[in-house]
């Protein structure tokens, strides 16, 4: 391990075990991810969607002996283990929460035993779940993690609240958290419209500024017109829902006449080109 190595546990996620002999056809037509062919051992990022396509909880699915983990926001764990036994009806599974903790490490290209690749992106770094292999590793806040996160460009749970986001805004179709061919999910109808028509005027990417971050959901203007929302952040940088057809429509400002930027990650393949 690099002397770069840190680690931080992950005290905003917590774990659901999802287990019976059905739990596969159960998830399968519920989440953005396939389960199907996952294996003990494998993670692989998704969402749980309202009916009408918008994002109620962002997940990781790991494949377990017997079923799988679900990682999902320690704050939604027991509405999304509510809303997982609605869907249930007869299927033959069991849900319940476990006190396994997430940790996160990052600055090497090489992990333990028992620690598995961020799906979303390389730089993230690894996850593990209860028993993994030690780390060479200086423990840091979560908080450090974040940043870190922010940086990259990957949003987070904190970015969509209140189920108003779609998946795509979010980016989840850039992150690996969307199978478009792996069958019906809930929210898929509107999710696979959006794909098709490649008309996605609202992205999430990371905007900079001087000072301390805007209010949660701060209006972001480009001369006179609304481009974008500010989410989550710190000082100097945070998160945006931006939208992309408005960036260049004037001098960039916030509430209280600071300047912004657009700071697009390299990965965002799909944004259009923006001066910053």
């Amino acid at each position: 391990m690099g002397a770069g190595l840190l680690t931080a546990s992950l005290e905003s996620r917590a774990v659901i075990v999802i287990e019976g002999e059905d739990w596969r056809s159960f998830l399968q037509g519920l989440v953005t991810q396939d389960v199907d062919t996952l294996r003990p051992g494998e993670i692989r990022f998704a969402a749980l969607l309202t009916p009408q396509g918008r994002l109620q909880f962002d997940l990781f699915v790991v494949g377990s002996a017997h079923g799988c983990l679900i990682d999902c926001a320690a704050s939604r764990r027991e509405a999304l283990i509510e809303r997982l036994g609605l869907y249930r009806l007869r299927a033959k599974v069991q849900i319940a929460p476990s006190a396994t903790e997430v940790r996160v490490s990052w600055g090497s290209d090489f992990a333990p035993d028992g620690w598995l690749a961020d799906p979303r992106a390389k730089a993230l770094g690894f996850r593990s779940y209860g028993a993994a292999a030690p780390l060479e590793a200086r423990p840091v806040l979560e908080s450090r993690y974040d940043r870190h996160r922010l940086g990259l460009g990957v949003p987070g749970s904190a970015d969509w609240e209140g189920e108003t986001t779609y998946p795509i805004e979010a980016n989840f179709d850039l992150l690996g958290g969307i199978d478009f061919h792996k069958g019906c999910f809930v929210g898929q109808e509107t999710t696979s419209r959006m794909k098709r028509r490649g008309n996605i005027k609202s992205r999430m990417a990371p905007i900079i500024f001087a000072g301390a971050p805007p209010a949660r959901g701060s209006e972001l203007l480009a001369g006179a017109l609304r481009a974008g929302e500010a989410l989550s952040g710190f000082d100097g940088e945070a998160m945006a829902l931006l939208r992309l057809d408005r960036l260049e429509a004037g001098p960039r400002s916030l509430p209280d006449g600071r300047a912004w930027a657009p700071r697009l990650p390299s990965w965002l393949g799909e944004f259009p080109s923006v001066k910053s």
